[in-house]
């Protein structure tokens, strides 16, 4: 027998527990389905920065050359491709090469301007009203640059975001060393971004579901969602491993995982896998002060109260959470370059997550073109942690037919169809 429910969320990580968390207090009854264990997928290992200043998209001029650059040397490589000759693949390639273009960043800035800084302003709400104690630091973030056209690249960077009303501070060898004792000498200087914020994402959503259980949520962890039937322009069933559901309105939410679960429904929804890495261990002698990104090398590095995590690698994969000790490896060399830190570090997690990512950069948020309660809020590549808040409100906004806080046109999945 169905069981009928009000809002049914399929997914349990950042997206989907944020907008538990809002649709909850906007009066909506939630059921939450997750494959595997809430709070456990690919943004619980991430470098849990928390970037209202990232508002350039991934697709943007020059970003193949210098993938192609990277590839040339796979040992220090941030990016690897995977080689494929699926159709979707080879599509979301080709799409993602014909959006690296200004005109894809000149529309990409504003929305992902107003969703990190709806996110960072919810952030900082939340962590008032909830009191999480998920070591959350207001403390902005430090980019760290070894090569002169590296810093360039920072500075330019930099310009972008003060033309936006953003700050950034570009800083000196002497000035980022005065800020990050533990920066090597070798560093030619840097680019902070005071807005900019961290924590420890794992904590965070643990607590964030075990908010909305009190809340009143009903959570079913592995529980796979198996299909979706429609009839007409709603989405009437959803049928998973152990149960089935009538529900009002579905929220996709699945992250990396969104086109298999959307498989038949009548519409493209272009979003590859891009897997990512990270070691966390307990906290050094020599710490780092700040959240920091190694420029050239893409490694994020997050002091997490006693812990601390280091992030990288952008692989375009298939649906695989595989460990690869070499480029856990390749991200604790490439630390070992910008940072003096201990000879001998306590490891004592690693971690591969998939970010959902799509052609041009920018997630998608909005209803299904072909199904009235189906909405989506997926493809947040590596800003699902950092625009969970934001995504979370807009999609009770979107729910319950309020206006959007903001524009969410540039969002809506019909740009790709």
């Amino acid at each position: 027998m169905a069981t009928k429910t009000d809002v049914l969320i399929i997914g349990g990580g950042s997206i989907g527990l944020n907008a538990a968390y809002y649709l909850l207090k906007a009066g909506r009854h939630v059921t939450i389905v997750e494959s595997k264990k809430v709070a456990a997928g690919s943004s619980s290992g991430n470098a849990g920065h928390i970037v209202p200043s990232h508002i350039v998209p991934l697709a943007a001029p020059g970003i193949i050359g210098t993938a192609l650059k990277w590839l040339l040397k796979p040992e220090t490589s941030p990016f690897g491709l995977r080689v494929s000759v699926d159709p979707a693949y080879l599509s979301w390639l080709l799409q993602f090469a014909l959006a690296c273009s200004e005109a894809n960043v000149q529309r990409g800035i504003p929305p992902l301007k107003a969703l990190g800084l709806l996110s960072a302003q919810n952030f900082s709400k939340l962590m008032a009203e909830e009191r999480f104690d998920c070591f959350y630091r207001e403390e902005g973030m430090i980019f760290l640059y070894q090569t002169a056209s590296a810093l360039a690249g920072g500075q330019h960077e930099a310009e972008i975001l003060h033309k936006h009303g953003l700050l950034a501070e570009v800083l000196s060898a002497e000035a980022v060393r005065a800020a990050e004792p533990a920066a090597r000498p070798e560093i030619l200087g840097g680019v902070r971004f005071p807005g900019d914020a961290s924590i420890n994402p794992g904590h965070f959503l643990s607590l964030l579901a075990q908010r909305v259980r009190a809340r009143g949520a009903t959570i079913y962890e592995d529980t796979p969602v198996m299909r979706l039937e429609s009839s007409g322009n709603k989405i009437v069933r959803v049928t998973t491993a152990s149960e089935v559901f009538e529900p009002e309105v579905v929220v996709l939410a699945a992250g990396a995982w969104s086109p298999v679960v959307a498989r038949g429904l009548g519409f493209s929804l272009p979003i590859q896998p891009a897997r990512g890495y990270s070691l966390t261990m307990r906290a050094p002698k020599l710490m780092p002060r700040n959240s920091l990104l190694l420029g050239e090398r893409r490694v994020a590095v997050t002091p997490m109260g006693d812990l601390l995590r280091f992030t990288g690698r952008l692989e375009l994969s298939a649906l695989d959470t595989t460990v690869s000790a070499k480029r856990i490896a390749g991200i604790e060399r490439a630390v070992r370059e910008y940072l003096v830190i201990d000879e001998k570090l306590d490891v004592i997690e690693k971690w591969a997550g998939l970010r959902p990512t799509t052609p041009d950069g920018l997630p998608v948020i909005g209803f299904s073109p072909r199904h009235q309660n189906l909405l989506l809020a997926t493809g947040h590549a590596m800003l699902g942690l950092s625009l969970g808040p934001g995504t979370g409100q807009v999609v009770a906004e979107l729910t319950t037919g309020r206006q959007p806080s903001i524009d969410l046109t540039p969002l809506r999945i019909e740009r790709f169809n």
